[in-house]
């Protein structure tokens, strides 16, 4: 039997009750059918999350977050469609047939996870109680991470042993090709295994939640490291089908919620950092796994909060202060606050923390610049800007190239982000003292792909081309920007989608008239194409079946919307609402005709007998519009 997606979703929609759901992460209070809980996605004095069982729905009027089981997990948890489906069929105990097995030997995500699972609970064990773990200790008590934070983060040590994980697992079901497929074991050239990770503290690494997935190990002090995988200070999992390093932060399962609730997110560069952070009361710390920020972890920390700073906590070293600039155009690209924290006297931050205190760590969050004006800064240090004109063109070209790296501005761009680089121009040009004309005419053509490149005083010497238009043509980037955000629906919009949730039957005569095409917003054309789909295809477009359709919880989020405002409406009549809804439609393609038509009589460029068609053509719209029947013969 081939895998049926949808059948999966209503599976696992049917299995799950969304109280029960909901009730496990907030506090539920009964109020008439339904329930209501502090919002989580906003700062939610009274109640104002409601939850409806009969519906099996969520709503947030003030936030205007809605939808089903599967949207209430990929908010709370940041988590994608796919990635919601899993965890909620876990939690019912459904397993999801993904069709033919892959081949003899393959190896079950499941087991894998469990593995990892059993490797950091074994090495944590061996922490807190063998006698060959006091190096380890020693460490932890030096660097000053208490046995509640060695608790919390679930640290642990691997013995200085080729073969002592493999061992361990005699007799479990961890086979040694699990190991090996998690990266926790080699296998040898003359057959057998022997362990990865070997004379080190170890560092569990979780996803979002919670579940360990790989490792990063240090090398001790007082344990000879010759023998360890390899040599260098910090090692990482290998790429595995559970760990990869560009989709994952340390820390996150733990740091979610309070970055949920705080709107920020500290991003360091070291396990310990984090950990000394969180134990002195920045619960909203993550760090990256050896690797440099990247756009994916970008994407997953704005998932668990709107309008996101993100505070990129670097070593005061110049490594560090290379390491601002080499992230600040994925920063700018990805369109995200960041402001650069960069810590003085060269101290890291869980230096900083533990000699000078939480205090004073606030102070440096709070004083931040953001990513742009540290770049300039940096830029432009040891430089005359009125003076060194050469210097300070390069400079700004440089600072120009970065902000062309952030989505072009279209009609679908919100007021937010242009005026976000309104501001962004007007202070380089304050800075530079140049035009901000010419400054827009630059931006507008390093946007530009087939642009041939221009020095880089341009805008100093008023060369720059381009119309000024900081839009640039069409194309380019703009596919790489956000989704549209919710259309506002116009009054016979809205109507006509509640009626369709409300009275399904009626959308093939609203077919008949209204196509996907005249809908205005995408959200709603999405809704309004497949219900007809549906109908075509003999299926009822009621509320459940659409909400079953979508993945997008925006999408979902309209239709809890449409669904909660229709059934507040008396029920029936719903042939007469109809035809109101037609006839305001026509109304309105009418006038866009006719407006169209005294447009191409003004141009005056039209042969005699095409221009009185359309006179006539006005004629008549006119009259159908006040309700008065065309001249008949006789």
């Amino acid at each position: 039997m081939s895998y049926d997606p949808l059948d999966a979703k209503e599976r696992v929609r049917q299995a799950v009750d969304i109280v029960d759901l909901v009730g496990s992460y907030l506090s539920l209070r009964r109020e008439g059918r339904g329930y209501k809980a502090l919002c989580p996605w906003h700062d939610d004095s009274r109640p104002s999350l409601q939850v409806n069982p009969d519906r099996q729905s969520f709503k947030c009027w003030v936030c205007d977050i809605g939808g089903d089981v599967f949207s209430f997990i990929m908010q709370i948890e940041g988590v994608t469609f796919p990635e919601a489906l899993n965890l909620l069929a876990e939690r019912a105990g459904i397993t999801l047939d993904r069709g033919p097995r892959s081949p003899a030997g393959a190896l079950d995500k499941r087991s894998l996870y469990a593995a990892m699972q059993w490797a950091a609970g074994r090495w944590h064990k061996l922490l807190l109680d063998d006698p060959t773990a006091g190096p380890a200790r020693e460490y932890l008590t030096q660097r000053g991470i208490s046995a509640e934070s060695i608790a919390r983060f679930q640290l642990g040590f691997a013995p200085d042993s080729w073969s002592w994980l493999v061992e361990a697992a005699r007799g479990t079901s961890h086979v040694p090709p699990v190991l090996e497929k998690i990266g926790l074991v080699r296998s040898k050239s003359g057959g057998g295994q022997y362990d990865w990770f070997r004379g080190r503290l170890m560092f569990p690494i979780c996803d979002a939640q919670g579940r360990a997935v790989g490792a990063g190990g240090r090398v001790l002090p007082g344990i000879a490291d010759d023998k360890s995988a390899p040599g260098a200070k910090y090692v990482n999992s290998p790429e595995t089908p559970l760990y990869s390093k560009s989709n994952l932060l340390y820390g996150l399962h733990l740091a979610r919620e309070a970055i949920r609730k705080t709107h920020t997110a500290l991003v360091m560069e070291g396990y310990t950092d984090v950990i000394i952070a969180h134990q002195c009361g920045f619960a909203n710390a993550v760090s990256v796994s050896g690797t440099a920020l990247g756009a994916q972890q970008i994407r997953m920390l704005q998932r668990f909060a709107d309008r996101l700073r993100i505070v990129l906590v670097l070593d005061g070293d110049a490594a560090g202060r290379r390491r601002a600039n080499e992230v600040l155009e994925l920063f700018v690209a990805e369109n995200a606050d960041v402001r650069v924290l960069t810590l003085p006297d060269g101290l890291d931050p869980c230096d900083f923390l533990l000699s000078r205190g939480a205090e004073a760590f606030a102070a440096l969050i709070d004083a931040a610049p953001d990513a742009l004006t540290h770049a300039e800064r940096d830029l432009t240090a040891g430089i005359d800007l009125a003076r060194d004109v050469h210097a300070a063109s390069d400079a700004l070209e440089q600072m120009l190239r970065i902000v062309a790296k952030g989505p072009r501005l279209v009609a679908s761009t919100t007021t937010d982000d242009r005026l976000r680089e309104a501001k962004i121009l007007q202070r380089l040009a304050m800075d530079f003292r140049i035009p901000e004309e010419q400054l827009r005419s630059r931006l507008t053509q390093l946007r530009r792909p087939t642009s041939t490149p221009q020095r880089a005083n341009a805008p100093n010497a008023g060369e720059a081309a381009g119309g000024g238009n900081s839009r640039g043509p069409r194309g380019g980037g703009e596919q790489n920007g956000p989704r549209p955000k919710k259309i506002p629906l116009s009054a016979w919009e809205r109507e006509l989608l509640e009626l369709v949730l409300a009275a399904p039957a009626i959308v093939e005569r609203a077919a008949e008239s209204v196509k996907p095409s005249h809908l205005s917003g995408s959200f709603a054309r999405e809704i309004y194409a497949r219900a007809l789909e549906l109908s075509a295809a003999g299926v009822v477009p009621d509320f459940a079946r659409l909400l079953l359709e979508f993945d997008d919880v925006e999408v979902k989020n309209l239709l809890v919307e449409l669904d909660e405002q229709a059934r507040l409406k008396p029920a029936g009549e719903f042939d007469v609402r109809l035809q109101d809804v037609l006839t305001s439609f026509h109304h309105r393609v009418g006038a866009a005709e006719m407006q169209t038509h005294t447009a191409r009589l003004k141009q005056q460029q039209l042969p005699e007998d095409e221009a009185l068609e359309l006179l006539l053509k006005i004629q008549q719209q006119v009259q159908n519009r006040q309700g008065i029947s065309a001249p008949t013969d006789g």
